[in-house]
């Protein structure tokens, strides 16, 4: 066994565990593969947020299996931890571990093998991606993440700084923050801190580039931390909030205890102090009950809001939920919903995209390939440039130059 590949589903949590295990895997002589079909082990860290996302997980396993049938591949994530059985009936997986084993598996795996020269590393992301939390100690009516993740538990700032401190050695310019409740980062700790006390240290870190934010969640900004988010000269204007809904009873239903109007403050205090931030969402449609009205005025706040992006989920019912048991809203309802939505979402983001033509930004090259380059901006437009000489991970400026429905294009200015 010689190279390896990591797909992860679902959440930039998923994403910050994939990206240490390929650092220690290379450290340990296995080769990263980018293409799972000549790879020859092959993590899944799995997802189960939605009924979607473990039918995206079951189709790639099939595929492998088809194309790739020599592979070793290792099951872990959300949708193990729900549904262990499922895995340990599927011929192709060698391998499962629970969310509480996972720390596990690349010793486990190391142990199993035997040492390989060391290859040269090749990085996993063009960002550096790391967890400082996991779980979730609040319990919305639609989530099955508490019971698969656990409660909350935040990383020592130590750890999380010293692991910051090799990201930025090793040349990364962009440090991500991921949790699966951000806004509970500390309160586990012995003293307890918080996300703006770990923000404060890791600020202070000589030669780093800037950091950006995974998902947070609005009923937890207060105004102290709102303040530094807005005037923070490292941290990106791109701020993503776990909204869920733009309706008064349905947010009630769901048990997420805050209003629209709290919503309009957090989001127009952000676009008033950050103007050229990307503020973007999650929403969810069709949740048990929902009714025409609910929709609609969901529809109006997201029309009205300073939103550059929302991503658009049709509700589906989740094991060990209470909403699992709740009327359900009809799918064609659910289906002509979530593309009203969409499109609503494909309009606002090419206004968005649009205000910025003709504007030089600053970002990091994340992506070199035979179709050009793609690089994203601090504030989360992805641009294709024809050609650049510069490498993955390097910081760039560049004009944008076009801006379509589908795309952003532009050219590299330094």
């Amino acid at each position: 066994m010689r190279s390896f590949s990591i797909q992860s589903f679902g959440c930039r949590v998923n994403q910050a565990e994939a990206f240490c295990w390929a650092d220690e895997l290379q450290k340990n002589g296995l080769e990263y593969e980018e293409d799972f079909f000549r790879s020859d082990l092959i993590v899944v860290n799995s997802c189960t947020l939605t009924s979607h996302a473990d039918s995206d997980v079951r189709k790639f396993i099939r595929a492998i299996a088809r194309r790739n049938p020599k592979a070793h591949l290792i099951a872990t994530g959300c949708y193990v931890e729900r549904a262990p059985d499922e895995f340990k009936d599927m011929p192709q997986i060698w391998r499962s571990y629970s969310n509480k084993e996972k720390s596990l598996f690349v010793k486990d795996l190391l142990s199993s093998i035997s040492p390989q020269k060391s290859e040269p590393r090749r990085f996993f992301r063009s960002r550096a991606l790391v967890k400082i939390q996991d779980g979730c100690d609040f319990r919305c009516t639609f989530c099955v993440i508490p019971k698969v993740r656990g409660g909350s538990v935040s990383v020592e700032k130590d750890e999380i700084l010293a692991q910051i401190r090799g990201c930025v050695a090793q040349g990364f310019r962009e440090v991500v923050l991921t949790g699966i409740h951000l806004c509970s980062y500390g309160l586990d700790l012995q003293p307890k801190s918080t996300l703006l006390n770990l923000l404060e240290e890791i600020e202070k870190l000589q030669g780093l580039g800037r950091i950006r934010l995974s998902s947070l969640d609005p009923r937890f900004l207060n105004v102290s931390l709102l303040e530094y988010l807005a005037k923070s000269e490292k941290i990106v204007p791109h701020f993503h909030l776990s909204l869920q809904n733009g309706s008064d009873a349905v947010l009630r239903r769901m048990g997420r205890k805050i209003g629209i109007e709290d919503y309009k403050e957090i989001l127009n205090c952000l676009r008033r102090h950050r103007p050229p931030a990307s503020l973007g969402a999650d929403i969810i449609v069709g949740f048990p009950e929902e009714r025409e009205e609910d929709f609609e005025q969901t529809y109006r706040f997201l029309k009205d809001s300073p939103l550059s992006y929302f991503h658009v989920f049709s509700y589906s019912p989740r094991p060990w939920t209470v909403a699992a048991s709740w009327p359900q809203v009809d799918g064609r309802v659910k289906k002509e919903r979530a593309a009203r939505l969409r499109k609503l979402a494909t309009k606002k983001n090419l206004e968005f995209r649009r205000s910025f033509l003709g504007k030089e930004c600053e970002g990091i090259v994340i992506k070199r390939g035979k179709e050009g380059v793609q690089v994203l901006t601090s504030n989360y437009l992805k641009i294709s440039v024809p050609s650049c000489l510069f490498e993955e991970r390097e910081e760039v400026r560049v004009k944008i130059a076009e801006v379509t429905s589908k795309k952003t294009k532009g050219k590299i200015i330094s």
